[in-house]
């Protein structure tokens, strides 16, 4: 597919809302299936940031990736960092699953994780073999070292490969870890919003109820204020993506 019939495809898609922040309600099947990667630091990172727009995108037919940078290693006291990846892998799985993606693990170690040039050569590689047409990652001023990694990583892919995919930046916990964020573009998540909520519940071990969902469903309720829906998710395009969905 060329780059117009991309950039075309991915306007029609219909899921992305025009930088005035006016959202919509449904996701539009494109004619030509498109690729979504949605890059994230640690399991639940994707789903908490970008759980509703993966919903859409999935139910419209278009293939979507999440990709994580670690396994979540660090993230369950008292285990060893082994067991933790495997209850945090076999979380994202279910979570993709609930979502209709396609998990991917990028191999760094979380609370250990590195920006090099191997590792940025490791991200590129593998986001160039996926071929999207739309990545989002997380935004670099963020209280948590391995979030600002994970964007800087992705941030580097877009440029080496001439920044031939449309490129978002997206929120999570937006005050206490995302910072200074100021979105573009909204979408309306209310119809999916209840599958969301499953995906995030998926990663049991991380308290969701009592911990991080419950700050993600005041940033939904937040958010959709702002554009006069339930529930939304905010996003933020690079101003100099090349292939821009307004």
């Amino acid at each position: 597919m060329d780059e117009m019939t991309r950039r075309d495809a991915l306007r029609r898609s219909g899921v992305l809302a025009s930088a005035l922040g006016l959202p919509l309600a449904d996701a539009q099947a494109a004619d030509t299936s498109l690729k979504v990667v949605v890059f994230g630091a640690h399991p639940d990172d994707p789903e908490s940031g970008c759980g509703g727009l993966m919903a859409l995108y999935a139910d419209a037919g278009h293939e979507v990736v999440a990709m994580y940078l670690t396994r979540g290693e660090a993230g369950i006291d008292g285990t060893t960092h082994d067991e933790a990846a495997r209850v945090r892998t076999a979380e994202a799985e279910a979570a993709c699953g609930i979502l209709g993606a396609r998990p991917v693990f990028v191999g760094q170690i979380d609370g250990a994780t590195e920006l090099n040039a191997a590792w940025y050569a490791t991200v590129r590689a593998l986001i160039e073999e996926e071929d999207p047409d739309l990545v989002l990652t997380q935004w670099p001023v963020d209280s948590h070292r391995d979030h600002r990694i994970a964007g800087l990583l992705v941030y580097d892919a877009w440029e080496a490969l001439d920044r031939r995919f449309s490129f978002y930046y997206y929120e999570v916990e937006s005050g206490g870890q995302t910072q200074l964020f100021a979105p573009t573009h909204y979408v309306d998540i209310t119809s999916v919003e209840q599958r969301k909520r499953e995906a995030n519940l998926a990663h049991a071990s991380q308290n969701p109820v009592g911990g991080f969902y419950t700050l993600h469903e005041r940033m939904h309720a937040f958010r959709g204020r702002e554009v006069g829906v339930r529930h939304a998710e905010a996003f933020l395009r690079h101003s100099q993506s090349a292939a821009s969905l307004e």
